[in-house]
């Protein structure tokens, strides 16, 4: 289902979106016109305008300087460059700070978060929240009519967690909303342990740093309300830009693998779900995890396009060491997001900063100036965008989906009290992941609360905690036939982190044929074998439980220690479908084998399985065409990959049949017709 704002979007833009953000207020008029000569050269059609502008806006309280921005605003329309304007909200001017200092976050450990770095603000403050709202009506009235406005930017990269008096009272309000009574909540957060029962509403605060352990269950919903008290701040400005002109896409930016907001609750109340991404050139395996996060954000939205709104053009700044991009890695790595549903290619930031801590953070436009190797490469990045454009607005389709779950990622990492508290949850989705990219499938991804009727396949790392809704859709998609393949310490726990009863693991139990004694946790260097049921070995290590069968059967066991014989690996049959639990740490191509034997034994197809792993394929689709994305990441190695039929190359616009030769970081889009594509 399409969404009529963004179908007016990329109408006005022509196709992909093309730019990055933009700060002229951090530089003289006279550069402005250098920018725009510049912006038309290397083909931006959209610039993100006015993020952290707000004491450039209003440098005092009440006192509003808009002729900047209306020319600007004049500027950009009249040289065909349309603006994604923010509201200015994520960093609060020094006179807001200095009138009202309770509007610092207060940090767990009972200090502020003074000014001189951004989101210095507490979400639940009624002060920074009415200043907010104010700024951004202020916009609203101003520029919702303006020929050059293409969206709504509301903030940027929400994220302060805030342990202040208005972040206790807005908790508690949070809590009655959410349990009605104490008597509800002192049952889900086990508060007679401990002696810790609550018996008046005021008597519940933000946890601070624990001087000692904290109630596990406290910690979980303070992150969801955290969680929830940032998206209230979008909402609330959000709402304000709507009541203008509605009509305009409105959205926030997020960022990869970010605990502070669940993005299930956030995707739904935006226009488009929109992503900053700085993969490390310095790591070989970045592009597999962008990937995956590319795939989270086109799946945030039930498939629809999303956008990638930062990237950097060559390094950035943040890291301890900052390597550049290799020629041609920032073209490959901005096709990685469009193969993979993104409609736009958008960078931090235009031109690079004087001054301010991002400095030495690359930009389109960087202190070398317009003769530089990045200002070329992003010149004819500008021209392949463009000639990209009938793949704006087509999507994808996939038959394996990997849960993930900002609930079970808090449960996992945040509360503490588990048989071994270094879990990455990050980690262990991305091992489950990547064999999937390796070997060409194409993965949405799910949340406990998704559709899991289009796959075929349901990967389910690391469940620790899950919902009761979750177990139900889970258990329900393996008896419809389904094939679940899920890894070890799931369904442990419910919502409120409590052990579920009948032993481990009490929501799965059932389904996988098997009830668990105890989880043991690998001592330090500590590997065991594990002996496959046509006697082939490998190893496995960090983990181990103590599996008792029932209905299900060991396909593998351990063959040394303590567990000898029990089962290691587990498969059992559910109704009209099958599940796999893997009940300790296997070694990656054991692991990685296991799970793509499911994954084909289900019958999920699979068009690309004789490409080399360092070629991703990609496909996109509308109901004429399909856009068959393949991008060689190897910077030393081409390959050569034969098509199912043919094609047109729409980088070169040349025909594209049998075999494709893809140089060292080289790239193809093939365009087919869609009929032509299936019957092949």
């Amino acid at each position: 289902m399409t969404n009529p704002r963004m179908d007016g979007f990329r109408n006005r833009v022509g196709g992909l979106a093309f730019g990055g953000d933009y700060n002229p207020e951090q530089w003289d008029p006279d550069v402005w016109r250098e920018d725009v000569r510049l912006m038309r050269q290397a083909g931006v059609n959209v610039v993100s305008l006015g993020v952290f502008a707000w004491a450039s806006l209003e440098p005092e309280p009440g006192r509003y300087e808009f002729g900047w921005m209306d020319e600007v605003m004049d500027l950009l329309h009249d040289n065909g460059i349309a603006v994604d304007l923010a509201t200015p909200t994520a960093a609060p001017p020094v006179w807001l700070t200095h009138l009202h200092p309770e509007v610092f976050p207060i940090m767990a450990d009972g200090e502020p978060f003074g000014f001189g770095n951004r989101l210095h603000y507490d979400p639940s403050s009624p002060i920074y929240r009415r200043y907010a709202a104010d700024i951004t009506t202020r916009l609203a009235e101003r520029y919702s009519f303006h020929p050059a406005l293409v969206m709504w930017h509301i903030s940027n990269e929400y994220g302060p967690t805030a342990y202040n008096e208005a972040s206790s009272v807005n908790f508690r309000h949070w809590l009655k909303r959410r349990y009605g009574d104490l008597g509800t909540l002192n049952e889900a957060w086990t508060t007679r342990f401990w002696s810790q029962v609550y018996t008046d509403w005021d008597q519940i605060e933000v946890p601070d740093i624990p001087r000692a352990w904290m109630n596990p269950s406290r910690i979980l919903d303070f992150k969801r309300f955290t969680s929830d008290a940032l998206l209230e701040c979008y909402v609330a400005e959000r709402d304000i830009v709507r009541s203008f002109r509605d009509d305009i896409p409105v959205m926030t930016n997020f960022m990869r693998f970010y605990r502070n907001a669940d993005y299930w609750k956030w995707a739904p109340e935006e226009d488009v779900a929109a992503l900053d991404i700085y993969p490390d050139p310095a790591r070989p395996d970045s592009h597999v995890s962008a990937a995956f996060q590319f795939d989270l954000f086109r799946s945030l939205k039930g498939g629809q396009p999303w956008m990638l709104m930062e990237q950097a053009a060559s390094a950035v700044s943040q890291w301890k060491l900052n390597v550049v991009k290799e020629p041609g890695r920032m073209r490959l790595g901005s096709l990685q997001a469009v193969s993979r549903g993104a409609d736009s290619v958008m960078f931090f930031q235009w031109r690079a900063g004087r001054g301010g801590q991002e400095r030495f953070h690359s930009a389109m436009l960087p202190h070398s100036g317009p003769g530089s190797r990045t200002f070329g490469e992003v010149t004819a990045l500008g021209r392949e965008v463009e000639l990209l454009a009938a793949v704006a607005g087509t999507t994808a389709r996939a038959e394996v989906a990997v849960l993930f779950d900002w609930n079970g990622w808090w449960g996992l990492e945040e509360v503490g009290g588990l048989p071994r508290n270094d879990f990455s949850y990050a980690d262990t989705v991305m091992r489950h992941y990547t064999p999937l990219w390796e070997h060409h499938y194409a993965v949405d991804v799910v949340s406990p609360r998704g559709d899991l009727a289009p796959y075929k396949v349901l990967i389910v790392p690391n469940a620790y905690l899950i919902d009761d809704h979750g177990v139900e859709a889970i258990t329900a998609f393996a008896h419809a036939g389904g094939t679940v393949v899920m890894s070890f310490f799931s369904g442990v726990v419910d919502e409120c982190n409590r052990v579920r009863p009948d032993g481990y693991p009490g929501a799965f139990r059932h389904l996988i044929g098997a009830k668990i004694d105890e989880y043991w946790p690998a001592r330090p260097g500590e590997r065991f074998t594990v002996r496959f049921a046509h006697g082939r070995t490998a190893s496995a290590d960090w983990w181990r439980e103590d599996v008792h069968l029932e209905t299900g059967t060991a396909l593998a066991t351990y063959a040394d220690g303590l567990l000898e014989g029990r089962a290691a690996v587990i498969a059992n049959a559910y109704g009209s479908g099958r599940v796999v639990y893997f009940a300790t740490l296997l070694e990656e191509a054991a692991f990685g084998a296991m799970l793509l034997g499911q994954v084909e034994a289900a019958g999920v197809e699979n068009r690309f399985g004789d490409v080399p792993a360092h070629v991703e394929c990609s496909v996109r689709q509308d109901a004429q065409h399909e856009y068959l994305f393949l991008l060689n990441h190897d910077a030393e190695r081409g390959a050569a990959v034969r098509l199912p039929g043919g094609g047109r190359d729409l980088l070169t616009g040349t025909p594209a049949t049998g075999e494709v030769t893809l140089p060292p970081l080289g790239a193809v889009v093939i365009q087919r017709a869609l009929q032509a594509s299936q019957a092949a």
